[in-house]
């Protein structure tokens, strides 16, 4: 469905509110700046003359977005059944291209820290040490972790590595933090950036995707935040990345050397791209309330970029199955 549906238009557009600051351990003034009411329907951008021959500069914030409304369609030509919402977006003709249920409200696990190190990438810089604490590494036994420990000395580059190849909630949870001061406050932050992206139907209680009533998304407000991470180089270099050695000293002065792994199975040969394609990379996320959720950057034969996503799957094999079949049969 091509990306200019005027009834949704109006929808996201209407429901934007203004954005609010935020005191944080890194540099929230980057240089980059968001519209005052960014949900408005003008900003500047394009110019116009009214009929008083006033020059304005306007543009739509959804001008360059995949706009569509609530109908599913494709999901009669996939095994739809094996998963809650899915979707694909086309960035190079801006079009959704598969629609799965994707303004409904899903619990998005650890498909979470892709905001957490969008949000990181902007605001800190890179090359700072953060000693991890005792909280940080405080995670249940069957927590996804990259095996911190209190006291360990390990920059932000790094940390971002940990989070994303092995999905650790131990780095997640050391990033806010250094961000925030703590994880509530890195919480909101999350929500508000979330919310000035468009995202406006989530919610985030945690930097990592813990399960949490109140912490929820959905397959378009990731869409939505997983496009504008993939506009910073370094978010695409990590997600690409099938393996990452990081050398970081633990609190009595040891050196720690490692290889964070990707368990995203394109990477790890556990399951084929489909013909033609090129994935570059991607976020999975598994708990018991959400499922399995992959969320997906590659590009078709064509050489056209995709994001495909898909959430709450009733098992790993079934997750990659229905992501191969919309981008095979709606994304090429």
């Amino acid at each position: 469905m091509k990306c200019i549906n005027n009834a949704h238009m109006k929808q996201l557009l209407c429901i934007f509110c203004t954005a609010a600051i935020f005191v944080s351990g890194c540099n929230i003034n980057t240089g980059k700046s968001s519209p005052s009411n960014p949900y408005d329907a003008y900003s500047y951008g394009n110019s116009y003359t009214n009929s008083i021959q006033t020059t304005v500069n306007t543009s739509f914030f959804a001008k360059d977005l995949c706009v569509t409304n609530s109908i599913n369609f494709g999901t009669d030509e996939t095994d739809s059944q094996v998963a809650q919402g899915a979707g694909a977006f086309n960035l190079t003709t801006q079009e959704v291209v598969y629609s799965q249920n994707i303004f409904t409200q899903l619990y998005p696990a650890s498909t979470t820290k892709i905001l957490t190190a969008y949000i990181i990438i902007r605001d800190c810089d890179l090359n700072a040490i953060v000693t991890v604490s005792e909280s940080a590494v405080d995670q249940a036994d069957d927590s996804s972790i990259c095996g911190l420990k209190k006291g360990d000395n390990i920059s932000v580059h790094d940390l971002l590595y940990g989070m994303m190849l092995e999905s650790g909630n131990d780095a997640a949870e050391a990033l806010a933090e250094h961000h925030s001061g703590s994880i509530e406050a890195f919480a909101k932050v999350m929500t508000q950036t979330a919310h000035d992206l468009g995202a406006t139907k989530s919610n985030f209680i945690n930097p990592s995707g813990l399960p949490d009533e109140n912490h929820y998304t959905t397959v378009y407000d990731m869409y939505l935040i997983f496009n504008a991470a993939l506009k910073e180089p370094l978010f695409v270099e990590i997600i690409g990345s099938k393996t990452k050695s990081v050398i970081y000293t633990a609190e009595n002065g040891n050196v720690i050397e490692k290889t964070y792994s990707s368990n995203n199975r394109y990477h790890t040969g556990g399951a084929d791209e489909p013909e033609g394609f090129e994935v570059i990379g991607g976020k999975t996320g598994t708990t018991g309330a959400a499922g399995y959720c992959l969320v997906l950057y590659s590009k078709n034969p064509e050489g056209e970029e995709i994001i495909s996503i898909v959430f709450k799957a009733d098992g790993r094999h079934n997750l990659y199955l229905l992501m191969n079949q919309i981008l095979s049969r709606f994304a090429k």
